[in-house]
């Protein structure tokens, strides 16, 4: 791989990882159109570590709050004050077990899942359908509350969202939309539940590396930066969006990008 390469699908990890348009969806197509096929491993485990890093800035506080309520409970047996924290990371838990196991299984066919273009303009088709009804629920500080069923749900989906094309951070803040949640709680537990998701699947990915034999090199390290600089930006963005009630304005986008992903199997 190129080191122009690496930075280019790095950006396009970068802005897709969070805008609701499928980061491994468009990887596969980035791959595919540049014809890519070594260290793809690495690289991807990178990328996604980069974007990690992102959502870690972003969400350090709530990150910190949670941390601190679960280190003082665990001490004290009294949550006291630590409520509200302590029922987030119980959702989060939740919500990661349907992720985790969905996952594993979903890896037994990721050579056809990552390989197929048509498989990705199929289900960039479905998530644009997915954000342009979700526009009918957009609540703001009047939705739901965080329950542990609406978290399994949501995990559920974000384990499905492992399909390249459907976008995990749409399709889970879509789907707490339509659970009952108001926006901005959609929006911040889609990105905390991704943090183990994405930790367990660079865990998971280390072994197949290792059996690769495969190797940082100086368009991972390009790549990885760009990611991280360029997902930080896009994050910033999409909360923005969600915010304002624009969240389903990417679905035009991802039906025209999923028909052309089609097409390009004709050509």
């Amino acid at each position: 791989m190129e080191i122009y390469q690496g930075i280019i699908l790095g950006i396009l990890q970068g802005l897709t990882e969070f805008l609701p348009v499928s980061s491994s969806g468009h990887l596969v197509l980035g791959q595919i159109y540049f014809d890519i096929t070594e260290c793809g491993l690495v690289f991807d485990a990178s990328v996604h570590m980069g974007t990690l890093g992102a959502v870690f800035i972003v969400y350090f506080k709530d990150i910190q709050d949670i941390l601190k309520s679960l280190v003082y409970y665990a001490g004290t047996r009294d949550a006291s004050g630590h409520e509200n924290n302590l029922a987030l990371a119980a959702a989060i838990l939740i919500g990661s077990v349907p992720t985790a196991i969905i996952g594993l299984v979903m890896k037994q066919y990721e050579e056809i899942l990552f390989t197929s273009s048509l498989l990705v303009g199929a289900m960039l088709i479905l998530t644009g359908c997915l954000l342009w009804i979700s526009r009918y629920c957009y609540r703001v500080g009047e939705g739901k509350r965080l329950s542990i069923l609406r978290a399994l749900i949501i995990g559920i989906v974000q384990g499905l969202a492992v399909i390249p094309g459907i976008s995990r951070s749409g399709a889970t803040i879509a789907t707490g939309l339509f659970t009952g949640l108001d926006r901005k709680t959609a929006a911040r537990f889609s990105f905390l539940l991704c943090i183990p998701a994405i930790l367990g699947a660079q865990v998971l990915s280390i072994k197949d590396v290792i059996e690769s034999q495969g190797h940082i090199d100086s368009a991972t390290i390009c790549g990885t930066i760009a990611s991280f600089i360029v997902g930080l930006v896009a994050l910033k963005l999409l909360l923005k969006l969600v915010d304002t009630g624009k969240f389903h304005l990417f679905a035009p986008y991802c039906w025209l990008a999923g028909i052309l992903a089609l097409f390009s199997n004709f050509i």
